[in-house]
């Protein structure tokens, strides 16, 4: 995931230490001039860039102020709600399953993001994850690979498979992940899913209150 616009952050990065540095030199009394005293601030200086950049890859990042310019990609940490419809067949009766509900749950750092799915039937869980922003376009996606674990009483006709997803990230006119997957047992679908909260639910909904 490219956590940053590289030509962006090398102004910050310099600007910043520059201002911390002269912030440092007046607080401290010291003169505001390339000398001695001034280099010996040095360390004080490292020593707020360093915190600094701790609190901006923690929390800072996802304010809106520094989207696009800075940060390239948006925050979507939260629970996403919406259906995917698969081209598989159930064994049992032949037929192509309609569409069903299917909850996922995004997590996200600066430097990292995984998603979970969930259905009424099984969970899913990213193995790997990312977002990707195409150059020419504009548009991002969601891509990740993952492990899909239904339920054990329903293993006889849905057997655990891995998959991978790509979803289109959508925020005009309402926030939403559309997109495709496919799996290992030689199937595919469509998702559809829309921001629902930034709380990051653990079941699907209707088992929350079994």
């Amino acid at each position: 995931m490219k956590n940053v616009k590289q030509e962006a952050l090398l102004w910050v990065q310099l600007g910043g230490f520059v201002a911390i540095w002269a912030v440092v030199l007046y607080l401290t009394g010291t003169e505001l001039a390339i000398n001695w005293e001034a280099v010996k601030k040095l360390p004080d200086v490292v020593t707020v860039y360093v915190v600094l950049t701790f609190v901006f890859t923690k929390w800072l990042w996802k304010l809106p102020i520094f989207r696009g310019w800075l940060v390239p990609f948006p925050n979507l940490q939260g629970t996403w709600e919406g259906e995917l419809k698969s081209t598989w067949t159930n064994p049992e009766t032949g037929q192509v399953i309609p569409a069903i509900p299917a909850v996922v749950v995004v997590r996200q750092t600066f430097s990292s993001v995984s998603c979970t799915l969930f259905t009424e039937e099984s969970e899913s869980y990213s193995t790997a994850a990312q977002i990707s922003l195409d150059e020419e376009s504009g548009a991002l996606h969601l891509n990740y690979n993952y492990t899909n674990r239904p339920r054990a009483t329903l293993r006889h006709r849905s057997t655990i498979h891995d998959g991978a997803a790509r979803l289109r990230i959508v925020t005009v006119p309402e926030r939403s992940l559309v997109g495709e997957f496919w799996t290992s047992r030689c199937t595919a679908g469509d998702i559809s899913l829309k921001f629902k909260t930034r709380k990051l639910l653990e079941k699907f909904p209707s088992q929350q209150t079994r």
